[in-house]
């Protein structure tokens, strides 16, 4: 145990830069490819992973002090301190029983792999963290071990089935070929679904509303870089700031807005090669067999919607924890909810609008599931040592990650007859979210296409091939097809000369019946 331990320790220690590429290195290498071409490869994935790492902070760094002064305005007083993500993944990483789960995930992945349960290999080891903490919300509860590694078994299984299901959109909105994301967050489209499902009804919904189409919409504004500008302004006179403090704001959210795509297509240019080489040795040695590498999140950080719809989300998740009754969470660490865009981005294929409207629907939840779960983290905090929490105060995490699936599956082990039936049922919901996402069009064919007005009238080319692809040879089975035959031979002696093209007259299909046209396969191909 201590041998596997320090094991443990050591690769934590290594940072997700630099084993990430590691275990992308040997992967590449056993796939056969050159030895140059997967350290070059490696090394690019290190950098994008550290560059996104970057990035990714210093948004965070310039948001939260904004959020923390727009607190102050609306004068929150609230008596559990928001740890953010990382200050509970802190935590749990200090956990005694935390190196166990190294071996717990490699197990069920390798078995599922073994006999085609999966497509997802996880070489995301660094949010094992996710399992370790589900293990201790269910042992908080049910006094239970055994029932705290099962419940944590689940939701390996669960991740690894989400990364099949996401591949195919994540390539589509990313470019990064077999890559997925088998992390938990993306597990809350489970509740997202039946939300999004709804929207469908609302016309303008069903609009293309991403970062591109928003910016052929409203010109310059709709930029990457205008757009941060113009978010980080606002965020900086709503809370309180003066105008240079504002405006240094929106270079800062400029800055986040305009790199994050650029480190993006690092990703593409590292996972490309080990993609090709992966796809290449499935085939020789496992025909038909495909396998998705299972990475963290930041590989979808590309994707403005996300940036613009968690900082849009700030302002909304302050009012919310002011005027809901019972909360007790004053967000700061964890404002940036990452735990909720995820899933949304990829549930709705980066539409902007649904992704802001679905995230003000459902910010209760996470600011109720962190007051809920505040006891949790705080006697952790207690049981690691790591923290040290005042008399009457509490720790939490205000964007809490999965607040149903724990709460739910924790309570049904624990006995409570209303969550076995809603652990029930948002299993269900996952299968109904897995059928759904392996048949709904890619993002990129879901909404209607934006044409610029100037060009309205001409059919793309796109709609050009729909069509042709539509006509069916039998569809004109037993149509009488004589006169205009005897027309246009008619026409043919009197000007023998004519080109095929002039030969060609609408007025010959004149009083033709195409009442038996099926129509039948041009339906088929809508969804």
């Amino acid at each position: 145990m201590t041998i596997l331990k320090d094991v443990v320790n050591y690769i934590l220690n290594l940072g997700g830069p630099v084993f990430v590429p590691l275990i992308m290195l040997i992967l590449g290498l056993v796939a056969g490819l050159k030895f140059k071409k997967s350290i070059v490869a490696a090394l690019t994935l290190g950098v994008a992973f550290s560059g996104m790492t970057l990035v990714v902070n210093y948004m965070m760094d310039a948001i939260s002090p904004a959020a923390k002064a727009m607190s102050k305005l609306f004068h929150l007083s609230l008596n559990a301190i928001d740890a953010g993500w990382t200050g509970v993944a802190a935590i749990t990483w200090s956990y005694k029983s935390a190196f166990l789960f190294f071996p717990l995930l490699l197990a069920i992945n390798f078995v599922m792999l073994t006999f085609n349960w999966t497509k997802t290999l996880n070489v995301d080891m660094w949010n094992v963290w996710n399992k370790i903490f589900t293990y201790v919300v269910v042992l908080y509860f049910t006094h239970n071990a055994f029932f705290g590694f099962l419940v944590a078994g689940f939701q390996i299984i669960f991740e690894l089935k989400a990364g099949d299901m996401w591949h195919r959109h994540i390539e589509d909105l990313t470019g990064m070929p077999g890559v997925t994301v088998p992390h938990f967050i993306t597990l809350f489209a489970v509740i997202l679904q039946p939300l999004n499902k709804l929207l469908d009804f609302i016309p303008i919904m069903n609009k293309p509303f991403d970062a591109d189409a928003l910016q052929k919409r409203i010109g310059v504004w709709g930029d990457n870089t205008v757009m941060g500008a113009l978010i980080g302004v606002l965020l900086g006179f709503g809370a309180g700031y003066s105008i240079s403090g504002s405006l240094n704001l929106a270079i800062k959210a400029a800055t986040a807005m305009t790199l994050f795509p650029m480190i993006s297509k690092l990703f593409m240019t590292a996972l490309q090669p080990i993609a090709d080489a992966m796809s290449g040795f499935m085939q020789k040695h496992f025909k038909g067999r495909e396998v998705y590498i299972g990475l963290d999140w930041p590989i979808l950080a590309g994707r403005n919607e996300l940036w613009v719809t968690v900082i849009i989300l700030v302002p909304i998740m302050l009012v919310f924890a002011m005027i809901l009754p019972h909360n007790t969470v004053l967000p700061f660490a964890g404002i940036i909810n990452l735990s909720f865009v995820n899933a949304a981005l990829l549930l709705t294929g980066a539409n902007l609008l649904r992704m802001i409207t679905l995230g003000i629907i459902t910010t209760p939840i996470f600011l109720y599931g962190a007051t809920y779960f505040a006891p949790v983290i705080t006697n952790l905090a207690k049981t690691t040592g790591t923290v040290k929490v005042h008399a009457g105060q509490q720790l939490s995490w205000s964007t809490f990650e999965g607040p149903d699936f724990r709460l739910f599956f924790a309570q049904a082990f624990n006995g409570k007859w209303w969550a076995i039936a809603l652990a029930l049922l948002w299993t269900l919901g996952f299968i109904w979210l897995y059928r759904d996402q392996n048949r709904i069009k890619l993002p990129s064919q879901r909404y209607g296409i934006l044409k610029p007005a100037t060009a309205a009238a001409a059919p793309a080319a796109s709609d050009t091939n729909d069509t042709a692809d539509d006509v069916d040879l039998n569809d004109l089975s037993g149509l009488d097809f004589s006169d205009a035959k005897a027309s246009n031979e008619s026409k043919k002696s009197a000007s023998p000369k004519s080109n095929v093209a002039d030969d060609v007259d609408l007025n010959d299909l004149g009083g033709l019946d195409f009442s038996h046209t099926s129509h039948e396969k041009r339906g088929d191909k809508r969804e």
